[in-house]
């Protein structure tokens, strides 16, 4: 359909509801001659006369008649969903959806979706799991979480934890059973559990720092998983040792249940990051998110 057919299809509308050209331009927000000139642009294109006009009235003919009988209701549908879509920019509402790794929303994301809900009721968020990095864009997101070192350089990154120090942990139960190693070379002697990403690659060259210089540690194991949580929980019940971010498991540490090691090799980053594609325009239920993430 034409933008002009369409202009003058709710002209048409609206003049035959109000049975008045002024009153139907100020319901539109236009002249009296703009609404004039789409009815016969319209008229023109359809080879009929729509409305009859005269200095005392102005209604309908038989064929316009016939014509909104046909066409009224999907013109309401359009309009209608033209208001609908036209709220989506004035007030935070609709669906959020949000990329991000297990871990993070483990420790540290529940509190801040719930409140966030609490504060914004009319907006749903879904939050979507994965380990790997996520293209925002092509997935239907409108953000992720994520390192700082594997964003993208074309997206707006918002800072939400860091630093983050990166450590090897166990639980009590597993060193007791088989000691601690004393250099990360020494985890060649134990049970590494270790993460497979959504692009299919095993994390096995654990990440370490030395007086300033950093190197990697080829690790091995009995088990592997794409989900982090559950390597976590595998490792806190005594099966193994897990590389991970301390801030991530800072419940189960100060619970006892895990305890870090190798703690002077540990290397840290710049953190975890909220991020989200370059924009024009941002819509209202991203922008109160990311308000309301920087407040918390």
């Amino acid at each position: 359909m034409q933008t002009d057919n369409l202009n003058g299809l709710i002209a048409l509308k609206y003049v035959a509801e109000k049975r008045n050209f002024r009153a139907a331009a100020a319901e539109l927000g236009l002249s009296p001659s703009a609404i004039s000139q789409a009815i016969k642009q319209l008229e023109s294109r359809l080879g009929v006369t729509l409305l009859s006009r005269t200095t005392r009235s102005t209604g309908l003919t038989e064929a316009g008649e016939q014509f909104l009988a046909q066409a009224g209701p999907a013109l309401d549908q359009i309009l209608a969903a033209m208001q609908t879509v036209g709220s989506f920019a004035t007030r935070p509402s609709g669906l959020l959806r949000i990329n991000l790794p297990r871990a993070v929303y483990r420790t540290w994301f529940p509190d801040v979706v719930e409140s966030f809900t609490k504060k914004y009721p009319e907006v749903s968020v879904e939050l979507f799991f994965e380990e790997s990095q996520a293209d925002v864009a092509k997935g239907g997101f409108d953000a992720g979480i994520r390192a700082s070192e594997i964003l993208d350089q074309d997206m707006v990154a918002i800072k939400l934890i860091g630093p983050v120090h990166y450590v090897v942990a166990g639980s009590p139960k597993y060193f007791a059973k088989h000691g601690r190693p004393k250099h990360p070379k020494q985890l060649h002697d134990h049970n590494c559990l270790r993460p497979r990403f959504g692009s299919g690659s095993i994390y096995d060259r654990w990440e370490f720092e030395q007086k300033g210089k950093e190197f990697q540690v080829h690790v091995k194991g009995s088990i592997i998983m794409n989900d982090s949580t559950f390597l976590v929980n595998a490792a806190s019940k005594g099966v193994g040792l897990i590389y991970t971010a301390e801030e991530t498991i800072s419940d189960l540490i100060d619970a006892g249940k895990l305890e870090v090691i190798l703690r002077s090799y540990a290397t840290k980053s710049a953190g975890y990051y909220l991020y989200y594609p370059k924009r024009s325009q941002m819509l209202p239920k991203l922008r109160a998110f990311i308000d309301h993430v920087k407040n918390k």
